[in-house]
């Protein structure tokens, strides 16, 4: 999650004059939610010097005219404009009342601006979708809540999207996955601000970890049929949730366009259209998250789950497994929960790296995530037919291929290969 050079230039713009490192500004909208609003304020608005943290300035700025309703019909009055948002070194986007609007013309420009003039730019959760929609998304890496991450996908398809994350540094522009993951990446700007000490000084007032990671918390877990909301006005609506129910059956992507009245190549465009996502890609993730749900409810065998699942063999239920949850599915069933006991968190083999390995990765930038490595690799070379077909285009298959912190197209570095293999 840290820049890599072709990074940085963007991120060492010089600030302009009138701005300053130490002020945050934090821009608000009425309808956002007060939780990840607040994360922000409480991070950079209270003065913790005597914890060892250093002071911020705080400028909260209605991006709007006033006053701004929040949850609970709570309303609230900001004492800045958008014209504060100059004096910032930092400004920060908590969240965005929704998806499916554009926020306003004014804030946008406020935002082009301020990054323009040297400004680090966070949006955090749906404040990804303001930051794209103003452009500061355009080529990068970014993440948002993994509930709208295709919809962000598809609708800015020049952002390279990993709702796996929690939350993506690219030098001078930042988003955070959802909720509390605002708190996990308001603690590494302070971390890269003024070290490690500082921020698990603020982790401890917070009462809240000092780092987490994706992979920590089974993170990728959470992209249960991810679709966007829009698909359910779509005739195509019916063809997904045809494939939902027989994930059991043994199907191709060519049973799913033959459903559709279509041929495979326009049911292929206009899938990623809809969706942002391969067709297949999309349907070898159902599939695992199929055989997921039955490792931790039933007591099939792992052969007999394959079956279930639509896998032509066990073979390629074990590579899809471990590729997108970091275990095989016999290890995963021993980690589910017993009598009630809390499930502890599956952590994938790269995070059982040794943490100076993983640390040199990160800082590299070479180590590869994916939002559908999720079912972004190509089927295991036991799966026959059209399940191995290599699918190159789309948000899933976009993601396969970045690494952490760089941009679709940038150079991967020696030993590192081009596309994932089976």
């Amino acid at each position: 999650m840290s820049q890599d050079s072709a990074a940085v230039p963007d991120a060492a713009r010089k600030l302009a004059a009138r701005r300053r490192r130490e002020i945050v500004a934090v821009l608000l909208f009425s309808g956002g939610p007060i939780f990840e609003s607040s994360i922000p304020l409480s991070v950079f608005g209270i003065d913790r010097q005597d914890a060892g943290v250093p002071r911020y300035r705080l400028l909260v700025c209605a991006g709007e005219d006033s006053p701004l309703r929040t949850t609970g019909g709570l309303e609230l009055s900001a004492p800045y404009g958008l014209e504060a948002i100059s004096r910032a070194g930092t400004v920060v986007v908590p969240a965005w009342r929704s998806i499916t609007q554009a926020p306003p013309p004014a804030a946008l420009d406020a935002l082009r601006r301020a990054h323009e003039e040297g400004a680090r730019i966070v949006g955090l959760c749906t404040g990804a979708f303001v930051l794209a929609a103003a452009g500061l998304l355009d080529g990068r890496p970014a993440t948002t809540h993994w509930m709208y991450a295709p919809t962000l996908a598809k609708r800015y398809p020049s952002v390279h999207v990993d709702p796996r994350e929690l939350f993506v540094d690219d030098g001078d522009v930042l988003t955070s996955a959802g909720t509390a993951a605002g708190i996990d990446l308001c603690l590494h700007i302070v971390r890269t601000d003024h070290g490690a000490e500082a921020a698990n000084a603020l982790a401890r007032r917070l009462v809240v970890p000092p780092r987490r990671t994706a992979s920590d918390l089974g993170h990728q877990r959470y992209l249960d049929r991810s679709l966007p909301e829009e698909i359910g006005a779509d005739p195509l609506a019916e063809v997904v949730a045809w494939a939902l129910e027989h994930l059991h059956e043994q199907f191709d992507v060519e049973t799913l366009a033959a459903r559709a009245y279509m041929s495979r190549r326009t049911f292929d465009r206009r899938f990623r259209s809809l969706t942002g996502s391969a067709p297949l890609q999309w349907l070898i993730t159902q599939r695992v998250l199929q055989a997921q749900r039955l490792l931790e409810t039933s007591d099939y065998s792992v052969d007999e789950v394959a079956g279930r699942c639509g896998f032509r063999s066990p073979v390629a239920l074990r590579g899809h497994f471990r590729r997108q949850l970091g275990a095989s599915p016999a290890a995963y069933r021993a980690r589910r929960p017993q009598n009630g006991a809390p499930e502890p968190a599956l952590r994938p083999e790269r995070a059982e790296r040794p943490e100076r390995e993983r640390a040199a990765l990160g800082a590299s930038g070479v180590e590869r995530f994916s939002a559908t490595a999720l079912a972004g690799h190509a089927l295991a070379t036991a799966e026959a037919g059209d399940l191995g077909k290599p699918q190159p285009d789309g948000y899933a298959s976009r993601l396969a291929e970045t690494p952490v912190g760089r941009a679709a197209g940038r150079p991967v570095l020696p030993g590192q290969r081009e596309r994932p293999v089976g």
